[in-house]
């Protein structure tokens, strides 16, 4: 019943709708009670030829009024049908949009453990299936309960031993219905689990499709999708099996009731306690009593079904994020100063085991600070501190002196630019991606950014339809450099005081790097910028560089001072003019003397 509550705490903007699509239902019930006693009105006129003239008159009035019923019921299962579609995918639209907005709330290190599939289908294939508690299940449950106490109170007035009789199987659905729901539902959740699974898979190798056709992975791939295919068929049969059992047991429960009506009714009217009009009347209203006992099995089915999608949106619902807002947390002014500072800051995605321990960093504004060390050294989790991705275990990180816990987070981020080595563009047009800086630009800036990044002369000479040209899904249609340039003019129209590049000019060649590290030089100015350096010859000129290593900050300086102090900066220095120079033994001598 909890999760029951939880969906229909969605559909109260709904109450319109549901409303009428009751309402309507009650009517129809009214209606379906009318066709019986028609029958037995007509059945009666015909018995009785005394009356003559009259009874045909009688005749012709039943015809109308069963006209009139027919015309009735079809305007009202119109208003139920509709308006019950209009609740039910109002709210799976609503729930959607909930479980959308709060994934997007939810920190990175929620991502690094999740499979977008796997979210995907709780987001789509899960909330779908709100639809059929909302429209199907629970208003048809309350129609076939109100049924069943209609139904029932006029084949008591019938004859109320005959009715009693009709009770018997009603207890042996009830403990079906009570026995199917303990297995059925947990079917259904493991049926659920293995779509996500499914739908996890395919999304890989569709997002890694290259790298398949590259290693001529085609068959063995498709093996493992057709195994994953394979399981939830066999997780959607065994749900289907419990149905397949269930229906068939709750159909020949009703049949038993038809035999007892079949023999003692039988019996009643031949002994003439009953009359044969009152008998044909009880049999055609038994089959709207036991309808609505097989039509609350099919609800009771339907809602075991939907509810094992509701659990599952709802475990995720529960999760909390780890870098959520701080109460009374401030709004940043319109253009921070850009002053960061980290004081005492240790970090690790295992709290056992810190990347960062006692990093103490003073970043001016207006700065180009830029990090170097080896790989895993905690570069780039040291500048997702800033836009706080992450948050620190101690210690702290400020902006212009206020601690980034007690900023918004909105705020925050409007300050920072990003640019990082694997550019994410999505399937739109040059310029709609460009526009994701600041979707308010004009074309003339989004035109005037793309200068400043060295890409309006490719985009208007190497791109078919200029800022218009669809780039496909992650800009597949771009080569590496034209990514990155993209990814700079969008960083230059959301013109923040603060930026941060990761590797930004690496896997480039040698021209696209200089074009990509002019367009960087003039996106840097006035701005406080935090780089992570791959080729330690982009960053000779930057205010301060810090060397990290595996215990925290270990050389701090500008190229020249590093490069007196014979330490790890020089090194790598020394190693990276070698491999360009061609030296791979001496780099390789070097290695194992600093080792």
């Amino acid at each position: 019943m909890g999760t029951l509550k939880f969906v229909f705490s969605y559909a109260r903007h709904y109450r319109k709708a549901l409303s009428l699509t009751i309402i309507s239902m009650f009517v129809l019930v009214a209606l379906d009670l009318v066709g019986p006693l028609v029958i037995r009105r007509l059945i009666n006129l015909v018995e009785d030829p005394s009356r003559g003239q009259a009874a045909l008159t009688g005749v012709a009035q039943l015809a109308l009024l069963y006209l009139g019923v027919s015309a009735l019921r079809g305007f009202f299962e119109f208003v139920s049908s509709y308006m019950g579609h209009v609740a039910g995918w109002g709210v799976v639209a609503d729930t959607r949009r909930l479980v959308y907005q709060h994934v997007q709330r939810l920190s990175l290190r929620f991502y690094e453990d999740q499979k977008t599939g796997d979210l995907m289908s709780r987001v789509i294939n899960d909330t779908n299936l709100f639809e059929a508690i909302i429209a199907h299940a629970v208003p048809n449950t309350l129609v076939n309960i109100l049924t069943l106490i209609g139904v029932s109170a006029i084949l008591t007035t019938l004859n109320w031993r005959l009715m009693l009789l009709t009770l018997i199987p009603v207890p042996f659905v009830v403990l079906a219905m009570r026995a199917f729901a303990k297995y059925v539902r947990p079917a259904f959740r493991d049926r659920q689990t293995v779509l996500s699974e499914l739908n996890a898979s395919i999304n890989d190798n569709l997002s890694g499709i290259r790298e398949i056709k590259a290693f001529s992975r085609e068959e063995s791939e498709a093996a493992r999708i057709g195994r994953d295919i394979d399981r939830y068929r066999d997780s959607l049969l065994r749900a289907l099996r419990l149905m397949a059992t269930f229906n068939p047991f709750v159909q020949f429960s009703s049949q038993l009731g038809y035999i007892i009506v079949i023999y003692f009714g039988g019996k009643l009217a031949f002994d003439g306690v009953l009359p044969v009009a009152d008998l044909v009347a009880f049999f055609l209203y038994l089959e709207r009593f036991y309808a609505p006992v097989r039509g609350l099995a099919g609800s009771w089915e339907q809602l075991q079904e939907a509810l094992a999608g509701a659990d599952r949106v709802a475990e995720l619902l529960e999760q909390e994020p780890e870098v959520a807002e701080t109460p009374g947390a401030v709004a940043l002014p319109a253009r921070a100063g850009g002053h960061i500072e980290f004081n005492n800051v240790t970090f690790g995605y295992n709290s056992d085991d810190p990347v960062l321990r006692n990093v103490n960093l003073d970043v001016q504004a207006g700065t180009v600070v830029a990090l170097v060390g080896p790989t895993g050294v905690g570069k780039t989790t040291l500048v997702s501190l800033v836009p706080r991705f992450y948050d620190v275990i101690q210690g702290t990180v400020t902006l212009d002196g206020i601690n980034l816990r007690d900023i918004t987070l909105k705020s925050l981020r409007e300050q920072i630019s990003i640019v990082l080595q694997d550019v994410f563009l999505f399937h739109g047009t040059v310029k709609e991606n460009i526009l994701f800086g600041r979707p308010d630009a004009s074309d003339a800036e989004v035109i005037q950014a793309a200068k400043i990044a060295n890409a309006h002369d490719f985009i208007m000479n190497d791109l078919s339809d200029g800022y218009d040209t669809v780039i496909g899904e992650r800009g597949v249609k771009l080569s590496g450099g034209q990514k990155q340039r993209i990814s700079i003019a969008r960083a230059v129209l959301k013109d923040a005081p603060i930026l941060i590049l990761d590797e930004a000019t690496s896997s480039v060649d040698t021209e696209t790097e200089l074009l990509i590290q002019q367009a960087l030089e003039r996106l840097a100015e006035g701005r406080t910028t935090l780089i992570i350096a791959h080729r330690l010859s982009t960053i000779r000129d930057a205010d301060m560089i810090v060397v990290l290593a595996n215990d925290g900050i270990a050389e701090m300086g500008n190229h020249f001072e590093l490069m007196a102090q014979d330490g790890l900066y020089r090194h790598l220095s020394e190693v990276q003019t070698r491999i360009s120079n061609g030296d791979v033994a001496g780099t390789e001598a070097g290695d194992r003397r600093t080792a």
